[in-house]
């Protein structure tokens, strides 16, 4: 027995969420594996053999664990085996208009998380340097 219902809507508006709550996992997937720390040992070691590595595929093949774009290519498509979701068409047109819009919107939603990373690092750095401002005695304290 399948955990997915044998016939789903295929309405647009249907179509359109799916892509959008398919997107979110993918790029969540994506960016921590090719960005955050719990993955930062496995993916320096990857970075090491794309650039050591003897033949060009298994240099391209450990590349794809350091790149965003290119892990989301794989993990969309297994998103895809897994949900079985097509877009517009049924059968291999739905799958790869399927595959191609994921990864434009997975990688736009990592775009927009990045951007306010980077927002928020600015932001952290500000304050810190306005406390020590405030925490340095003033200029000429010391001649009192």
């Amino acid at each position: 027995m399948s955990w997915i219902p044998a016939e789903l809507p295929v309405g647009l508006a249907h179509q359109l969420g799916m892509l959008v709550l398919l997107a979110l996992p993918i790029a969540c997937i994506a960016w921590t594996v090719t960005h955050e720390d719990v993955f930062r040992e496995p993916r320096a070691w990857c970075a090491r053999r794309s650039v050591t590595a003897r033949s060009a595929i298994a240099r391209k093949f450990f590349y794809l664990f350091t790149c965003e774009y290119c892990f989301s290519h794989y993990v969309t498509a297994a998103c895809l085996v897994a949900t079985r979701f097509q877009l517009l068409y049924d059968g291999w047109q739905g799958y790869v208009l399927a595959e191609f819009a994921l990864v434009w919107l997975a990688n736009a939603l990592m775009s927009v998380h990045n951007r306010l990373r980077l927002g928020i690092k600015f932001d952290h750095a500000t304050i810190a340097v306005e406390q020590e401002k405030l925490a340095a005695p003033p200029a000429g304290a010391d001649d009192l």
